[in-house]
């Protein structure tokens, strides 16, 4: 029989983001008893409610002691790498019974990339690609390795889809920022640039993207700058959310951590290898069963650096 489905989303203090997180989760919810999936649940790690701690719990209550983990998130940043595994460890102790599986995130992936295929669409007609510059837009990180994956993501959407070129701009922790990336396209020769934002659902990053995204075009009135939706609530996604679940499920993981932050001594960054796994404190999260409150959120790996571990109790090893 297949486990149940816990989705682990990063949180947000914008209520549509949150109200998209949840349609979201019933989508997936709708399509679970076609592929024999026995209950869905969905929750945060911090800034806003559910909590994964409650979403876990419902899971238990209906008798779901054993689930994959799927992180909603696109790049293998903290958020994945460290604060969702620690919160999910945190449950192990609060419910002693359960198993999990832990899947990996949802990008690079060719789906990913043909649905902001499909928002580029809708700002920009086809004829126009060959003049246009795209500026793909990441949240940030202080892991260059989500960094250079993001970077990837640009590389992989221009390649074969007759845009001008593509740059890359992160909204947060990370340069060049908006204003940057859209002057390294104007100085580049772009007349017509689609900053296309690399994100799921709304929130105060995203909306930041747009605010600058549009103060930058007033102080440019001779470049023709465009902004595509989000990816967003939809069917592609809900798929690509059910792939990694299977994947999970069958030890079918793979992810590359040659570079990753937290194993390899990465210039600049060395005091971060086999730092500490702590989750964040949810706000509306009950104190831990073991009464530990855990500040800041260092990240320690258990997270697949014990390669191929097969999460029989917890454990969640991606297996690479």
């Amino acid at each position: 029989m297949s486990k149940a489905l816990l989705i682990v989303g990063h949180g947000t203090r914008s209520d549509h983001g949150v109200a998209e997180f949840d349609r979201f989760v019933d989508r997936v919810r709708r399509l679970a008893p076609a592929h024999g999936i026995p209950a869905v649940e969905g929750g945060f790690i911090e800034l806003a409610p559910p909590p994964v701690t409650d979403a876990v719990g419902k899971l238990v209550a209906a008798g779901q002691t054993e689930f994959a983990a799927v992180p909603l998130v696109l790049v293998a940043a903290g958020h994945a790498k460290g604060d969702i595994p620690a919160a999910l460890k945190r449950e192990l102790a609060r419910y002693p019974g359960i198993s999990y599986r832990y899947g990996r995130p949802l990008g690079p992936h060719p789906t990913l990339l043909s649905l902001m295929e499909e928002r580029l669409d809708a700002v920009l007609p086809r004829a126009e690609r060959p003049g246009t510059a795209v500026l793909v837009v990441g949240r940030g990180s202080t892991d260059p390795d989500a960094n250079a994956e993001v970077h990837k993501v640009a590389r992989l959407f221009w390649e074969g889809r007759g845009f001008a070129f593509a740059e890359t701009a992160f909204v947060s922790l990370a340069w060049p920022g908006v204003p940057e990336g859209l002057e390294r396209c104007r100085l580049l020769g772009a007349r017509r640039i689609v900053v296309l934002p690399y994100f799921l659902f709304p929130g105060v990053l995203p909306d930041r993207i747009v605010t600058q995204a549009k103060e930058y075009a007033t102080g440019h009135p001779d470049l023709d700058v465009r902004i595509a939706d989000l990816i967003g609530d939809c069917d592609g996604l809900a798929d690509l959310v059910l792939e990694r679940y299977w994947e999970a499920l069958g030890g079918d993981i793979r992810m590359n951590c040659d570079s990753c932050v937290y194993r390899v001594a990465l210039p600049g960054f060395e005091h971060r290898v086999g730092a500490p796994q702590r989750p964040h404190d949810h706000p509306h999260d009950p104190a831990d069963p073991h009464g530990h409150h855990h500040h800041g959120h260092g990240h320690a790996h258990e997270h697949g650096h014990h390669h191929g571990n097969a999460h029989g109790h917890g454990g969640h090893g991606h297996a690479h």
